[in-house]
């Protein structure tokens, strides 16, 4: 009770206050990533209304903004335009099973095995990715549609100058309707790619065949969602853990997605997971509790409810400079600074997780290969053993495992060995797995066959606890 007091009343006016602001923040957005998704602008601000209201109880990290996000709009570009509506809301529910499944088997302790570079290049490509699905918006557009593509940015960096309160995007993108509207420009608008409507999201279960085949349409999906919605939205708690100097559960924040996604497939919204420049903003306008992200959907909603006759006529022009402004802001430029001073390797780690992401417009392959690639990377640096000797003393340092095995063997199957008995110092060398242990044996049987016999000295407990259960015998005898 205790805890439950603190995570919801204990901060209720700065709670409040920064929820509203992100929900007017979310509008503009939410309605952005729907287009980007290729569905109607309600699929989105229903998946940020239901998915908010739902991780505000079931999160793992209060104060949290999960909503619609671009990342999973890029995912579901295909599917959607493959299959339909129905399609995606099934892959939906299916990601919020596999996140429950990833939480339950305690996926967040994974999440240290993502390397600095690949996460550089997962931001990087989300960034590219969300720019260039607008370019339909304003490439080849007439004088107008630039006009007010270009005046959207210029207001979003200048108003915060003037006015700290509301949110840039939102005057901008108020000002520039008005104007539109009262102008009589002709440009596209919200109403053009779908309709809005004034009603609260319905349970309804998707109008798909329950097959195996429909399974393996929306699987990859799903489980490309899952990835990337639980690696944005771990990175956006990490984040805040460190902004307001606390800790929370990943592991429940993991479960807390898939449970928000399941419900939000049931009430027509598209996959969501954590807003890292929207959870930022809120933590920076004193949120620190639950009810924070409970008021942001909350309102948003509200909000839809009363204005939806009003959204309809934002121009495109306006919503393509949002975000634009997103993309600039999500991009982060001090990775050039970066591929200048980071080991050459990691550079190419982020650049390959960027150019497969751009290839397959896939975050989650680009993830995994970004990890496969540093993995390697990290074994072949690893798997160097340096083998001295002095008389009939050789000294063994570095890791024996798979990958290092073979240049064991070969040092000595090639060295020139006089000394009809020798001893071979593992002091500075781990002994890892069965691969390490079968070339110890294989050495000793050919030195054996050249009349040498071998002493292993100083193999740590744990290295001569698997030669003894492997082999049944001690080797050192």
């Amino acid at each position: 009770m205790d805890t439950f007091r603190e995570q919801w009343f204990r901060n209720i006016r700065a709670d409040i206050l920064a929820g509203l602001v992100v929900a007017l923040a979310l509008i503009p957005e939410a309605i952005a990533f729907s287009i980007l998704a290729g569905v109607d602008p309600m699929v989105g601000l229903y998946a940020s209304f239901v998915i908010a209201v739902t991780v505000s109880f079931v999160g793992g990290r209060p104060a949290m903004i999960s909503a619609a996000t671009g990342a999973m709009a890029i995912v579901i570009v295909t599917l959607v335009k493959d299959y339909g509506l129905h399609y995606l809301l099934a892959a939906t529910i299916l990601t919020g099973i596999i996140q429950i499944i990833f939480g339950m088997l305690k996926i967040a302790r994974l999440m240290k095995f993502i390397p600095n570079a690949v996460m550089i290049g997962f931001v990087n490509s989300l960034a590219i990715l969300v720019f260039i699905a607008q370019m339909p918006h304003f490439i080849g557009g007439d004088l107008y549609t630039w006009v007010f593509l270009l005046t959207t940015i210029a207001l979003i960096y200048g108003i915060p100058y003037l006015i700290k309160g509301i949110p840039a995007p939102l005057i901008a993108v108020v000002i520039l309707s008005v104007v539109a509207f009262y102008s009589g420009v002709t440009l596209n608008t919200v109403g053009d790619m779908g309709s809005i409507s004034q009603s609260l999201p319905s349970f309804f279960v998707p109008n798909i065949p329950f097959t195996f085949d429909t399974l393996m349409i929306i699987l990859p999906y799903s489980l490309a969602l899952a990835i990337v919605g639980l690696v944005e939205s771990l990175l956006t708690a990490a984040i805040l853990d460190d902004m307001t100097s606390s800790e929370s559960d990943k592991n429940k924040e993991a479960r807390g997605q898939g449970i928000a996604n399941v419900i939000n497939g049931f009430f027509g919204g598209m996959a969501g997971c954590a807003m890292i420049g929207q959870s930022i903003i809120n933590v920076k306008s004193g949120a620190r509790g639950r009810l924070s992200t409970f008021v942001a959907g909350a309102f948003l909603m509200f909000l839809i409810l009363v204005l939806g006759d009003y959204v309809v006529q934002i121009p495109m022009p306006v919503l393509a400079g949002v975000m634009v402004v997103v993309c600039i802001t999500q991009f982060d430029w001090q990775s050039f600074k970066y591929a200048v001073t980071a080991p050459k390797k990691d550079v190419f780690v982020m650049l390959l997780t960027i150019a497969v992401v751009l290839y397959t417009h896939n975050l989650a392959l680009g993830v995994v290969a970004g990890i496969i690639v540093s993995a390697l990377f990290f074994v072949n640096e690893i798997s160097r053993v340096n083998i001295s000797h002095n008389g009939s003393i050789y000294y063994v340092s570095g890791q024996l495992f798979f990958a290092s095995t073979e240049s064991f063997i070969n040092y000595f199957k090639t060295q020139m060995i006089t000394d009809s008995h020798i001893m071979i110092d593992f002091t500075n060398c781990k002994v890892w797995d069965d691969s390490a242990i079968g070339a110890l044996m294989k050495v000793k049987e050919q030195l054996k066959e050249k009349g040498i016999t071998i002493n292993y000295q100083k193999i740590d407990e744990t290295g001569k606890q698997l030669v003894k259960k492997l082999t049944g015998t001690t080797l050192f005898d």
